[in-house]
């Protein structure tokens, strides 16, 4: 009797059993989900590397990349200066240097006369009003022992990454395919691609080789089997490096098999004795503050979702693909970072199957630590669980009225339907626990439903705009956010047109409705992308405990001020004004490379 008793005055009291609980809960899932992922660093989180395929057998042979063969390399890119430096006006840079047609000319020859077979592409990419075109080269070797239904590709842009001149990695690749050329161990095809810039090239090649490319991008004339990895060279100075920096970041937060990079770590720092780096973590120190901030930095990048170099375009196709750049100034040379590649594609040339045993989804911290999937994910699932909490007991809440006579939610105060009259004898105080109200979802569900579809305004001008609009449209949206709001609120409670203003319930449906429907694509995405469904949930966590306020008017007004000052802070415009001025990066770049996301690398997180 005792306990039916306790649930008659739970059910009673809804503003005890559906609001302050569901409150506290998810408070509590976001505050955990911070400190879950705050806990990944330790040891007793995360995990030590291993190579889970042991065809694999990194480091296993002897690279036979040395002598003679650095004098091919000498000349090679002595011939390429030349030819580079007659375009080359008085006071540009080397970095600034275009490849010239002389330059291209050269590559192509050297492949054909290596004995390789040769073809060209060309292509074009329009994106925020801006033209990009090129021509990319490629040579294939063909493996004595294979049949031609696999093959390795390694890749060498005129320009890397950050828009250096990449000379040292062209030539490199092409004293490598030279050297490749000669063995008879292959039992995979190795493709060598030479692309104007790590942007646009590669994505026109991979988009061909699987026949998905647009009409301005030529079909390849010449192709191999299916491909099983793929390695970048970046070699952009003159000096000798220190350490090997190994870019893994793919589109829309992709990542390679873990093998790959464990082997690439185990070559480099193993057999070669160089150190090795990534997220730009150039002094790691293996302390808690070290792994803590090489993983914020990882779910950055992962979370933008946009390509870090010519290996992400592989990504979308499921190819496995790394970038090795060359960082620092120390003794290593030429010589051990092409002793290091034939390490990898031996290894590489050993797999009997697609690299399929390890991770896909993880977080590195270190080169030789890791976290999996199963650790990091609730941290990203509580998060996204804390909506669907307030979604529930919204919806409960829209469903439960005291008052018999109550036709609508706004018949009558939330205060006096918690509470029944004090003549009403004990047989009516059940019936109107009981009670089950009419939800009016109509409208709700339009309007819901209608905001979200109206997201695709902003997506179709920033991916149709010309890149010298964008600063202006971004300033626009950001009254547009601002204003908009307002106004539906003030039509909405005039009846925005309807027989009559919309009621309580339905302002607690609308609510129950979009934390829903956050909760859901929150909680999918994190198994997709972890980390921008992580960074989304805490940007919208204060939407779960928006409420009206209460008190006297002063304080309602101030309360109101505040807490829609706060959101319009956290909204997507204002976030991104806020990183570019951070980052010191104008708006209109950082627009014009989503716009190129979207339309050249397939780009759809951002």
């Amino acid at each position: 009797m005792a306990l039916k008793a306790a649930i008659r005055n739970l059910r009673n009291k809804p503003d005890v059993f559906f609001i302050r609980l569901p409150n506290i809960l998810s408070f509590l899932c976001i505050i955990v989900g911070v400190v879950w992922l705050l806990l990944l660093p330790l040891n007793d989180y995360s995990r030590q590397t291993y190579i889970s395929e042991n065809a694999l057998l990194p480091g296993q042979v002897h690279a036979y990349f040395t002598g003679s063969e650095q004098n091919i390399f000498r000349g090679y890119k002595k011939e390429l200066e030349v030819l580079l430096n007659e375009g080359r006006e008085d006071g540009v840079s080397s970095d600034e240097v275009a490849v010239t047609p002389a330059a291209h000319n050269k590559v192509q020859s050297i492949l054909q006369a290596t004995g390789l077979k040769v073809a060209t592409q060309r292509y074009e990419y329009t994106s925020a009003g801006i033209t990009h075109q090129g021509e990319n080269i490629y040579g294939i070797i063909h493996a004595p022992r294979g049949d031609a239904t696999e093959a390795i590709v390694l890749v060498a842009a005129w320009k890397t990454a950050n828009d250096e001149l990449n000379l040292k990695g062209v030539t490199l690749a092409l004293t490598l395919a030279r050297y490749f050329k000669r063995w008879s161990l292959w039992s995979k095809d190795i493709i060598f691609l030479f692309t104007p810039d790590s942007k646009t090239g590669t994505q026109a090649w991979i988009d061909a080789y699987h026949d998905l490319q647009p009409a301005s991008v030529q079909p390849l004339p010449l192709k191999s089997g299916a491909l099983q990895g793929a390695l970048v060279v970046e070699f952009p100075f003159e000096h000798n490096f220190q350490s090997l920096h190994i870019v893994y970041d793919g589109v829309n937060g992709q990542l390679p098999n873990l093998d790959l990079f464990n082997t690439a770590v185990s070559i480099a720092g193993g057999q070669m004795g160089m150190g090795t780096n990534l997220q730009e973590m150039w002094e790691h120190d293996d302390s808690y503050q070290s792994r803590l901030k090489t993983i914020l930095r990882g779910m950055t990048k992962q979370g933008l979702g946009y390509a870090t170099g010519a290996h992400s375009s592989f990504m979308p196709y499921h190819i496995d693909a790394i970038t090795l750049q060359t960082k620092g100034q120390g003794w290593e040379d030429e010589m051990a970072l092409g002793r290091t590649i034939e390490s990898l594609c031996r290894s590489l040339n050993n797999l009997l199957e697609h690299l399929h045993q390890s991770f896909f989804f993880y977080l590195l911290m270190q080169t030789n630590r890791f976290v999996s999937i199963g650790t990091y994910l609730p941290s990203a699932m509580l998060i996204a669980g804390n909506f669907t909490i307030m979604a529930i007991a919204l919806w409960m809440r829209t469903g439960y009225y005291s008052d018999p006579k109550a036709s609508a939610p706004a018949s009558k105060p939330e205060d006096e339907k918690s509470s029944g009259s004090k003549g009403q004898s004990e047989t009516e105080e059940k019936t109107k626990g009981n009670l089950v109200a009419e939800r009016l979802m109509a409208m709700p569900l339009t309007l819901v439903s209608g905001l979200h579809l109206l997201g695709l305004v902003p997506l179709w001008m920033f991916n149709n705009l010309s890149h010298q609009y964008f600063s202006t449209a971004i300033y626009n949206f950001i009254v547009v956010d601002v204003l908009l709001p307002l106004l539906l609120a003030a039509l909405l409670s005039k009846g925005l047109g309807l027989s009559k203003p919309i009621v309580p319930q339905q302002y607690l449906l609308i609510k129950s409705f979009a934390l829903l429907l956050l909760g859901l694509s929150l909680s999918t995405l994190a198994t997709l992308n972890f980390s921008l469904s992580f960074m989304i949930g805490l940007l919208c966590a204060p939407l779960s405990f928006v409420a009206r306020p209460q008190g006297s008017a002063p304080v309602r007004y101030a309360l109101s001020t505040l807490g829609l000052l706060l959101l319009n802070l956290l909204s997507p415009p204002m976030v991104l004004l806020g990183a570019c001025w951070y980052t010191g990066v104008s708006v209109e770049t950082v627009m014009t490379q989503a716009a190129f996301g979207w339309d050249v690398w397939g780009s759809s997180m951002f």
